[in-house]
This record gives structure tokens, C-alpha cells and sequence, in this order.
């Protein structure tokens, strides 16, 4: 019988953001994570769905496979969409969340998967936190354990909304923004997974993710925050 062995999915692997990208990212920001920190649920690794049972969560965000140097554009990105050339924070920030929440080991290398992550993140290297974003790919042996497996994954967003805290936070001091024009987007949704000989299972997923759209730009990726913001 064929296993599930891995869900490439947005869990919560640690306990906070590392200091330098707490110090780094803009106050506003940093705000309204840390401070609904103590009030929201950790996101889940299993979700609400169907279970294999050989699943193995992704590296921990703090191992070498997390912050490891993105790959050179020549390895092409596989079945990995580039992004989206769009201005609208909410949009962008949906658009990420299906990105990160699909992938397709039949025809995209683990190289090409990150190749492909790594082009929608913000060229701001002062607010760009690559480790947790890269940190939801599978290390090179369990990759490759899911690509014999034939495993791939598609995502459904359902809504995309700036968290209460986030809102009450750009009230008070409308300035801040002006800094990084970094947003805070919690989007939910939900990923179909699959597997050889007709294995499958469907999951809940949600996430809150940092998006930065400077005035005249595109919106990039910059972080993914350790908790779902309400």
C-alpha cells in the first residue's frame, strides 16, 4: 500500500521570528505579530484532514535545509508559478499562500521548488526572512522519498483579510507603513493532496504572511509569520 510521506505545508516550527528579522522588519509590523503572539493557536502541521501514516513534518526552521542559499535561476523553477505582477497586498498575499501550498515532485526538483520560492520574495535582503519561507521545503532525502511517490499537492484559497490587530495598528499611526510598506495578510484555504495508486487526502490551511508593496511596485514576499494572526 502506498504511503503519504510528507505534507509540503505551512507549520509553525518555532517559537518566535529570529531576533535580527524581529529587529530588522519595521515596527509596526513586528507589533502586531508579537503582541497577538499570546492569543492565537499555533498552526497545525496535521490540520484538520485526512492523515497517511508514514507523515513527516518539513525540516524545523532552524536546520541547515531552511536557510540554505536559494538556488541559481538557471535551475528553472519546475511547476512553480512565478508571481504575479499585481499591487493589491490581499491579492498577493492569496496568490503566495496557493503558491506555498502547491507543489508537484513528478516534474519539479526540490532545487527547482526553491528556485521558484525564492522569486517571489522581496529583493530587500533588509526584510526578506528566506530562511522560514524556504524552511517549508522537505530536506533532499524526504523530497525525494515523495517524488518516488509520485506526491503532489494543489491549493484552494478561500478568503484573504489584514488581521484586526494589523488594522487597529496602521489607525493609530498611518506613517508607520510608510517605512517598509510591509502588510500583514492572513489567508485561509485549503490543499488537496495525492499520491500513486490513487492515495489523497484534503486539508484546512491558513497562514499570515508579511507582503511588501512600495508605491509604484509590484508586492513581494517578505516573511512568514510563526503564527496566524486573527
Amino acid at each position: 500500500m502506498q504511503k503519504r510521506l510528507s505534507s509540503l505545508s505551512l507549520s509553525s516550527y518555532g517559537t518566535g521570528w529570529s531576533a535580527n528579522k524581529r529587529i530588522a522588519i519595521v515596527a509596526l509590523v513586528v507589533t502586531v505579530l508579537l503582541a497577538t503572539a499570546t492569543t492565537v493557536a499555533w498552526l497545525s502541521g496535521n490540520g484538520n484532514g485526512h492523515q497517511g501514516p508514514d507523515h513527516a513534518a518539513p525540516a524545523p526552521a532552524n536546520s541547515p535545509s531552511s536557510s540554505e542559499a536559494a538556488p541559481k535561476p538557471a535551475a528553472g523553477s519546475g511547476s512553480v508559478p512565478k508571481p504575479p505582477q499585481i499591487a493589491d497586498p490581499v491579492a498577493y498575499a492569496r496568490a503566495a499562500a496557493q503558491m506555498l501550498w502547491s507543489y508537484d515532485t513528478r516534474d519539479t526538483s526540490r532545487d527547482q521548488q526553491l528556485a521558484g520560492m525564492r522569486a517571489w520574495m522581496t529583493g530587500e535582503t533588509t526584510y526578506a526572512d528566506w530562511a522560514r519561507v524556504s524552511g517549508q521545503v522537505p530536506d533532499p532525502v524526504l523530497w525525494s522519498r515523495m517524488a518516488d511517490q509520485d506526491q503532489h499537492a494543489t491549493a484552494g484559497v478561500t478568503e484573504g483579510h489584514f488581521p484586526s490587530a494589523f488594522k487597529q495598528a496602521l489607525a493609530d499611526d498611518p506613517s508607520a507603513i510608510t517605512q517598509a510598506y510591509i502588510y500583514v495578510v492572513t489567508v485561509n484555504g485549503t490543499q488537496q493532496i495525492a499520491w500513486r495508486n490513487g492515495g489523497g487526502g484534503a486539508e484546512d490551511r491558513a497562514v499570515t504572511l508579511a507582503v511588501q508593496c512600495r508605491p509604484d511596485h509590484d508586492c513581494a514576499l517578505a516573511a512568514i509569520a510563526p503564527r496566524v494572526v486573527p
